[in-house]
């Protein structure tokens, strides 16, 4: 099967245990990160974790994977086209 800018280089997985330790694979860039919210790049869209407490225990761009330990209180993907679109807006007004 021929590979395509659509097939994605890693499989992407996020695995959550007791709220406490999230690994996260398949992940291409790390933005910004502190305690509260760290924000990511994954194979399927813009990732954002937010919590108390969180901290990177284990990050590994090679193999496209992280691994956040702390209290996990939401993950929400961005959508790029969407966040692109608004500005591009924002500068043509």
């Amino acid at each position: 099967m021929p590979i395509d800018n659509k097939t994605p280089k890693w499989r992407h997985q996020l695995t959550l245990v007791d709220r406490e330790e999230l690994n996260v694979d398949g992940v291409v860039s790390l933005g910004s990160y502190d305690e509260k919210e760290i924000i990511m790049e994954t194979e399927q869209g813009m990732l954002i974790i937010k919590g108390d407490g969180l901290n990177i225990k284990q990050l590994n761009l090679e193999q496209g994977n992280i691994i956040v330990e702390g209290m996990v209180k939401g993950i929400i993907y961005e959508d790029e086209q969407r966040q692109r679109k608004g500005l591009l807006e924002r500068f043509l007004k």
